[in-house]
């Protein structure tokens, strides 16, 4: 999934202001401006439209894990340089507080179920005999399954479901 998808599903599922969305990066000590934010979040066929570097995504998600759990004392951990998806996908359960058993209930959400197995190997480190990249569709059935848990459209749910 490219950055710029990432973001604008992150935005939807929480229903993310602009202001909103400028604070949490601020939160992760990176200024940007309304202007960047929107540019960030139009589609791809627009004129406008810029690509979300990945270090950009990465502050965003530390501010999003600022924003939902609070500061941790000390240093903040700085932005990847290269992002994964198993890097998005543990960074979203680090700002939710997730266990293993609330990403398996998402997963089921998202009409996607996974064993227990299959998830830990996408938290593993990469050079683990059992990691497993995690592949743009899984990534994207766990933020279907966001959607569904933590948006209050009902239109979508009965869609969806």
């Amino acid at each position: 999934m490219n950055n710029n998808d990432v973001l604008r599903r992150i935005r939807y599922i929480f229903n993310l202001s602009d202001s909103k969305m400028i604070g949490i990066f601020s939160s992760a000590g990176y200024g940007v401006t309304r202007a960047q934010v929107s540019d960030w979040l139009k589609k791809d066929d627009d004129p406008a439209y810029k690509k979300c570097s990945d270090t950009r995504l990465a502050l965003f998600l530390n501010g999003l894990i600022n924003d939902k759990r609070g500061k941790k004392e000390g240093s903040q951990p700085g932005p990847e340089k290269c992002l994964t998806n198993n890097i998005v996908f543990r960074k979203m359960k680090i700002a939710l507080n997730l266990k293993d058993e609330d990403i398996l209930e998402i997963m089921v959400l998202a009409h996607l179920p996974i064993s227990k197995h299959e998830l830990s190997a996408f938290f593993r480190k990469p050079d683990h005999k059992h990691y497993r990249d995690c592949k743009d569709q899984i990534l994207r059935y766990f933020l279907k399954g966001l959607q569904v848990k933590y948006r209050t459209d009902t239109q979508f749910k009965r869609e969806f479901l």
